[in-house]
């Protein structure tokens, strides 16, 4: 049963699917580096990024990965003035550093490897 568990915890995802307008609040006011997914269920470029997302996630330790589902929490995509899907947001606390829309894994990789070497600066 131990074995199980701990089985469970490797597979389980670095990736939190926000739910509602105070999970965004939540996550978006801690301060520490974040990387967003808008999506949708509907939109298969938008489906296709996710397992490159959770690889992405279990790569970079010290970036919140976060995925909103436009549909599910309006509030949000609204806000941040979300238009296709999908797009991504990279974060500092609670500002947006960098956007991307679109499905482009490698320009996606790009911008996060410099996303994160400048905080690693910043912070040095």
């Amino acid at each position: 049963m131990e074995g199980q568990v701990l089985e469970e915890q490797l597979h389980k995802s670095r990736v939190v699917k926000v739910d509602s307008l105070e999970t965004w609040d939540s996550f978006a006011t801690q301060g520490s580096p974040i990387v967003v997914h808008f999506t949708a269920s509907w939109c298969m470029p938008s489906v296709a990024m996710n397992s490159f997302f959770e690889e992405l996630a279990s790569n970079y330790p010290d970036v919140q990965f976060l995925t909103v589902d436009v549909d599910e929490v309006k509030e949000v995509a609204t806000r941040l003035e979300i238009k296709a899907m999908p797009t991504f947001l990279l974060m500092k606390e609670g500002a947006q550093v960098d956007k991307l829309v679109g499905a482009n894994p490698e320009e996606i990789r790009k911008r996060i490897d410099g996303f994160v070497q400048s905080i690693n600066v910043n912070d040095a």
